[in-house]
């Protein structure tokens, strides 16, 4: 299990320029690859639409060793429904305060050196007002979930991942793989999970050999697959094996062979000038 490592959270972004904008100007990431396609995904990344969509990953870092955003985009979709599934991104920079600050974006006190802002579209993101840290400076995705304790026995008991801390006080449990990586942090919601038509994905990675035993445990457990083990193909990239689960309460999780995973998300110096390119394009049709 601790060679299991948490990679990146789906976002579906209705308008690519300010996005951009947002995770670039404001919070401080790099775009590190933007990839084009044709038709919908096989194992719906992109949601359920069949068109033509795009994916560009932007984080503090490369993929090997931060965690980082997912911006889907479908073409002609401009904007999706919210839910109470995903509840916020928390990274520490001081640096990103002072962005928002500067550029005037909105900024809300949350407590002392916490600022809750918005992405385009809503994503809650709350920010540390302290020194970006030498290391990954994203340090936990919060998700709601409707009954703490059954989803504690998913994440940890099937999934494996390590419980970090827990305040019953505030219904909330902290997990993750390793204590160097991003943490996920399980929020109890009081009532039923809405995931909208935004619904993200978070995603990880495991040894390849992992996933056919993987989907056989969820089988045996009588857990739902939403994709089972499918190979899925980027132009021009490497190949690589996933299997799509879903937690009790719907939230969506690819396990990706880690292996072919590391080639495919090499960073791409040209990756900033390809989303440029294609959202000027898409203002301009």
């Amino acid at each position: 299990m601790a060679l299991r490592r948490a990679l990146h959270f789906v976002f579906k972004v209705g308008d690519r320029t300010k996005t951009a904008t947002f995770y670039r100007e404001v919070l401080g990431m790099t775009v590190l690859r933007h990839e084009e396609f044709e038709e919908g995904c096989k194992a719906t990344c992109n949601g359920p639409y069949d068109g033509k969509w795009s994916k560009t990953m932007v984080g503090y870092g490369p993929e090997d060793n931060h965690f980082v955003a997912e911006l889907t985009y479908n073409y002609g979709v401009g904007e999706y429904q919210l839910g109470n599934d995903f509840m916020g991104l928390i990274l520490q920079s001081s640096q990103a305060v002072s962005n928002a600050r500067r550029l005037g974006w909105p900024l809300t006190q949350v407590e002392e050196a916490l600022y809750l802002t918005h992405a385009p579209g809503g994503y809650p993101f709350y920010l540390v007002d302290k020194e970006q840290p030498p290391h990954d400076p994203v340090q936990k995705v919060c998700l709601g979930v409707s009954d703490l304790q059954r989803s504690i026995h998913y994440w940890e008991t099937l999934l494996g991942m390590k419980v970090m801390d827990r305040n019953d006080k505030k219904k909330t449990v902290l997990l993750g793989f390793s204590d160097t990586q991003c943490q996920l942090e399980l929020c109890d919601v009081g009532g039923t999970v809405d995931h909208g038509t935004a619904f993200g994905r978070i995603a990880f990675s495991c040894p390849r050999e992992e996933l056919p035993n993987l989907e056989a445990l969820m089988k045996k457990e009588n857990q739902k697959i939403l994709t089972p083990l499918v190979t899925l193909d980027t132009p021009g990239k490497a190949t690589v094996e996933v299997v799509i689960l879903a937690d009790p309460d719907g939230h969506e999780i690819c396990f990706v062979g880690d292996e072919a995973f590391r080639e495919l998300s090499a960073v791409d110096p040209k990756g900033n000038e390809l989303l440029d390119k294609v959202a000027v394009l898409s203002l301009s049709t």
